[in-house]
């Protein structure tokens, strides 16, 4: 349980990271920043994934989990396809057409929600070679490892949020803990200093990207016992329901833009960083809650519940 309450953590502090860049006012007030945020939260969240995805349970159990994926995928990468035609945002659809909707749906998804469909396409193979194949777990990971490079080679998802999904693979099948690779140091501190300092190493996609995911997880997990009474209670609440948290907030960080012009006074941002992260955490769980009491989580989420007490 510790060490699940360790990756709630984990998952609370990414997605409060990704909601607050998703800001434009704040992503743009804060470049650097941001880009040091984009270099690590959303590889942290996959290499959780990969570690918590379970392939022992029954094959229905695991269908039923990729279409939990896919549902809220389609439904809300649909809705922001079709806002992106209508409201001015930096993605905006010039015209939109069945083709147009089509390459954005399938092959390159507009907002946040590509990391579902990066999701689906991670786990559908992981399950099936995992399961299905008799085999030893060496042959099986490069074997998952060659699909993940072949779907980079046919363009259908790059090879850099695969290979942390991988990494979270590796290490539930070699039944280690997550903290015994990714161990607790506030050494961590000093190092990603050295590296957030290189503009060059603000990449996942290289050495030096990997390695701020990894001295950023490691120091996150030093704080972790620090953090205690209604403070850690609220995090792993928030942790224990990013799904909704990611899907809704969308909605909201548009919204909160129109608080801009009452706030002008404060040239830090932080007072409507504070804001836009109330509003958007608290009107998505309102949303779920919602979805919860009138039985349409069940359609959605394809359970009765979505929101995890």
């Amino acid at each position: 349980m510790n060490r699940l309450n360790e990756l709630d953590f984990l998952k609370c502090v990414m997605i409060i990271l990704m909601i607050s860049f998703h800001l434009v006012y704040i992503g743009d007030s804060y470049p650097y920043a941001k880009q040091v945020v984009y270099t690590f939260h959303m590889p942290v969240f996959l290499i959780i994934s990969g570690y918590l995805m379970n392939i022992e349970k029954p094959a229905a159990k695991l269908c039923k989990t990729v279409a939990a994926f896919l549902v809220p995928y389609i439904i809300m990468e649909s809705g922001y396809i079709v806002m992106a035609s209508i409201v001015p945002i930096r993605e905006h659809i010039d015209q939109l057409t069945p083709m147009v909707f089509y390459e954005k749906m399938v092959l390159q998804p507009l907002g946040p929600y590509w990391f579902l469909r990066t999701l689906i396409l991670c786990s559908i193979p992981y399950f099936l070679i995992f399961r299905y194949l008799k085999t030893n777990r060496g042959v099986k990971c490069a074997l998952l490892a060659i699909v993940y490079v072949l779907y980079s080679k046919a363009g259908i998802v790059g090879l850099t949020m695969p290979t942390y999904f991988f990494i979270g693979v590796i290490i539930r099948q070699s039944n280690s803990k997550f903290t015994d690779v990714f161990r607790p140091l506030w050494l961590s501190l000093v190092f990603l200093i050295v590296l957030v300092t290189e503009p060059q190493n603000l990449d996942a996609r290289h050495i030096g990207g990997g390695l701020i995911v990894y001295f950023v997880t490691s120091l996150l997990l030093e704080i972790y016992p620090y953090i205690n009474g209604r403070l850690q209670k609220g995090m792993l609440f928030i942790g224990r329901n990013t799904l909704p948290l990611f899907l809704f907030s969308p909605i909201f960080t548009i919204l909160c833009k129109q608080m801009l012009p009452y706030l002008q006074f404060d040239s830090t941002g932080m007072i409507f960083l504070i804001l836009s992260l109330i509003i958007c955490i608290s009107g998505s769980l309102a949303i779920t809650w919602v979805m919860d009491k009138t039985k349409t989580s069940q359609f959605f989420f394809l359970k009765e519940k979505a929101l995890t007490p």
